[in-house]
């Protein structure tokens, strides 16, 4: 099972937080890159289209209340201004250190609890320190991290994700925080 998501969306915020326990602790978490997924399949996100932009952040909201998560602090410029792949890539860095799950856990808290900014390389470390890693900011620049996410984001692409967050369970693939339940029943 592999939880593929990007560390500027709030649903694979609210997902990260119920995927271990809806789905166990053996689901690989899979960092990516959104913008080129967008890209690639030529959509516009809710958050970037009037109207839905606020019965989006509603939903959000609402959700984490209903999880029992802090409430929702949005980063000023979300998401147009702040899109950065830096959480992606020192998501890669800290999972080959068997800390992807933390630091990507302490990345969504910075950014969703607090307000920071993806694009602001203090807001990465901050995030790297509470996961235990230092120098994450310095890491996220080598080539060979940078090739990975790229890769990455190319294979998922080539699996079928089309949004985030999914959830792979055998070939089979669940877009949404919303689908965790039957991604559980599949798995099951």
């Amino acid at each position: 099972m592999r939880f593929f998501y990007d560390l500027n969306s709030p649903y694979a915020y609210l997902a990260a937080h119920r995927v271990d326990d809806v789905l166990g602790a053996d689901v690989d978490w899979c960092p990516i890159a959104f913008g080129p997924l967008l890209g690639a399949t030529q959509r516009v996100p809710w958050s970037l289209t009037p109207g839905e932009r606020e019965e989006g952040i509603a939903e959000c909201e609402r959700r984490a209340a209903a999880y029992g998560l802090p409430p929702i602090r949005w980063p000023e410029g979300w998401p147009a201004e702040t899109y950065s792949v830096a959480g992606a890539r020192a998501a890669l860095v800290a999972k080959r250190h068997g800390r992807g799950r933390g630091l990507s856990l302490a990345l969504f808290e910075q950014v969703f609890v607090h307000g920071g900014r993806l694009d602001d390389p203090a807001v990465v470390d901050a995030a790297g320190a509470a996961a235990g890693l230092d120098g994450v900011g310095e890491a996220i620049t080598d080539p060979a991290i940078k090739q990975e996410l790229r890769d990455r984001t190319g294979e998922a692409m080539a699996l079928g994700v089309v949004g985030i967050p999914t959830v792979e369970v055998g070939g089979s693939l669940f877009w949404g925080d919303d689908r965790l339940d039957e991604a559980a029943r599949v798995a099951a």
